[in-house]
């Protein structure tokens, strides 16, 4: 089973990108593996099976991420770039300050 996953990063003042993950989304993988990648790189990549420290394996053909006004996670886990570092987060734990 696919741990899903996506990552957000702000490319303008109410856009974000949210780019797919497919496999090993969960946090223990992915912070590690993340730490090899800027934002550009992920961008780059588009839509992603799986990333490694190696290796973004993107599918063929990739889609275009899909362009959000905030940080929205639809899978299991969300990633932001935060601080020059990747960071897991939970938009949810705002939602209830409305």
């Amino acid at each position: 089973m696919s741990t899903r996953a996506q990552i957000a990063i702000q490319i303008g003042p109410d856009q974000w990108a949210h780019v797919y993950i497919h496999f090993d989304g969960y946090p223990s993988h992915m912070l590690p593996a993340l730490a090899s990648w800027t934002p550009e790189d992920i961008l780059a990549a588009r839509e992603i099976r799986q990333v490694t420290s190696e290796a973004l394996d993107s599918f063929l053909p990739s889609r275009d991420p899909r362009i959000l006004p905030r940080p929205t996670r639809e899978f299991a886990h969300l990633y932001m770039w935060i601080g020059a570092r990747w960071v897991h987060v939970d938009p949810q734990a705002d939602a209830t300050d409305a």
